[in-house]
């Protein structure tokens, strides 16, 4: 009887912790929903005299013109500064990126990219360092045509062009600028649920230097992101693929943001090449500030 006794308390202490286990998770999910649902809110809010605007995780190493959906009078600036491992020499980029939205759902961007290298002791016969450059004056625009609360989706159509400039070593010796970057691009980007996004950035590149062939190269990238409860901070991974001359280049891209504060945030980003013979594993760093967030969310 005794032994009985203790059995059933066992079971029932057992049972009892289960549900008390089973009540704090969903206690938990719940909250978590709420916070997703409040911060969706706030975020997507249309204030008087604005558009629907849907949130979505967009990437970091190829980022986009201005959100999608951009509101008129949205403004951010962007740092970044990537190390790239060529095995034989070493590469580091900055650049320096302004975008704007002058109207509902069209953005403006100009970025001033910058290269240096640094060799390794001697290079291949095959093989010789480039140059240091002030890439180019990249001017972009980028047009949000369809915003979707209902299938919390964008679509958007936009155009980069390169003014490409001469090496530096070459500056005040003649021309300026080499040639042109041309860049038509599709993006079409889906949130799932609260938390899932995902997002395709698709379109030609075609590089034409003065006097030279031109050089055609399509960028397809896709990217998956898990976005945190209550906040813009995700975790995800952006892939970059480029076909060039029948060959097919890709690179991982894992990354994560974090918000330091309401207008500031910061993006990590690590580049896992899988087929580039001369490149190994990379790193990039993008500083966000966006002046005056509040009053456009």
């Amino acid at each position: 009887m005794k032994l009985r006794s203790i059995c059933l308390i066992i079971l029932f202490c057992a049972f009892g912790t289960n549900v008390l286990a089973q009540d704090e998770m969903d206690s938990l999910k719940i909250e978590r929903a709420i916070l997703d649902s409040l911060f969706l809110q706030e975020f997507e809010e249309v204030k008087p005299n604005q558009k629907p605007k849907v949130l979505h995780a967009e990437p970091l190493y190829i980022d986009l013109i201005r959100d999608l959906g951009a509101r008129k009078g949205e403004k951010e600036w962007n740092l970044g500064f990537g190390m790239f491992d060529k095995r034989d020499f070493d590469k580091y980029e900055a650049l320096v990126e302004y975008e704007w939205a002058p109207i509902d759902r069209l953005g403006f961007e100009i970025e001033v990219p910058i290269t240096l290298y640094s060799a390794r002791g001697s290079l291949p016969s095959d093989l010789e360092k480039p140059s240091n450059r002030v890439e180019s004056l990249k001017l972009a625009t980028q047009w949000s045509f369809l915003v979707s609360e209902k299938a919390k989706t964008t679509l958007a159509l936009g155009y980069i062009h390169e003014f490409e400039f001469v090496d530096l070593n070459k500056f005040g010796q003649g021309d300026l600028f080499k040639g042109n970057i041309f860049n038509p691009f599709l993006v079409a980007a889906k949130r799932w649920g609260m938390n899932y996004h995902t997002l395709v950035y698709t379109g030609p590149r075609i590089e034409k230097e003065f006097n030279q062939r031109s050089s055609f190269i399509y960028d397809i990238n896709t990217n998956f992101h898990y976005m945190i409860t209550g906040t813009r901070n995700f975790i995800g991974l952006e892939i970059n693929k480029e076909l060039h001359q029948g060959k097919l280049e890709t690179v991982l891209r894992p990354q994560m943001r974090v918000g330091l504060a309401e207008n500031l945030m910061i993006g990590i980003v690590t580049g896992i090449p899988i087929n580039r013979e001369r490149e190994s594993i990379s790193s990039f760093v993008r500083i966000i500030y966006e002046p005056g967030f509040r009053t456009f969310h």
